[in-house]
């Protein structure tokens, strides 16, 4: 299996999955953004969610804006020696073909009804209070990699406004989008808005990956 050494080439990157016969690439010139559509299988999805259930609390964010309903989801940090996210990280590599050690741990968020992340990008902004602290060591974000475990009854969808597009949550559906342009200046385009849950319960995991190794202990 090729192996990416250098999570922040994107043309490679990209023109791995735009190859992936289950991948689908959203048509627009103003960000690399895809989707593929069972990529998990129901009981591994189940098993991520028991572990996000057991271990998860408060959803924190960077450079805090002050506004205290941005955030307001729960999170939980997978532990990466649980079998259930051996198998999750082993997907992912076979799929973008990106070496382990650019990515953070696997993330789980769960929203309740009413919960919601505002409208956000991944990547920290450059000159923000708090870039140098989450930069420092591994560098920018480069790559989003997040995947709905489950159906929600009503809301949750992912909205990407500046490119006109809504994804709703289907279970073991995964996108994934480039955090940069291809000159390697972070990308606006990816602002996206985790919406707020109607009815029902949302389970999301999400996977970053950086321009250098992860290195954080």
């Amino acid at each position: 299996m090729e192996t990416f050494t250098d999570s922040t080439n994107c043309a490679t990157i990209t023109a791995r999955l735009a190859a992936h016969p289950h991948v689908q690439r959203v048509p627009t010139p103003k960000a690399d953004l895809f989707q593929h559509r069972d990529f998990l299988a129901p009981d591994l999805a189940e098993a991520l969610i028991e572990l996000v259930d057991k271990d998860r609390r408060p959803s924190t964010i960077a450079d805090d804006n002050g506004d205290a309903y941005f955030r307001t989801s729960e999170t939980c940090d997978l532990d990466p020696a649980e079998p259930a996210v051996k198998e999750l990280e082993a997907l992912l590599r076979a799929l973008n073909g990106i070496d382990p050690k650019f990515g953070e741990p696997c993330q789980g968020q769960r929203y309740a009804v009413g919960q919601e992340f505002k409208p956000h990008t991944d990547y920290f902004t450059p000159g923000g209070p708090d870039y140098e602290k989450f930069c420092s060591v591994a560098g920018q974000r480069t790559w989003t990699f997040m995947i709905y475990l489950n159906a929600v009854e009503a809301g949750g969808a992912t909205r990407f406004k500046a490119l006109g597009k809504t994804f709703h949550a289907e279970p073991g559906k995964l996108l994934c989008w480039n955090n940069a342009r291809r000159d390697g200046r972070v990308n606006p385009n990816t602002l996206h808005h985790g919406m707020k849950v109607r009815k029902g319960v949302k389970y999301v995991i999400t996977k970053w990956y950086r321009e250098k190794e992860w290195g954080w202990t």
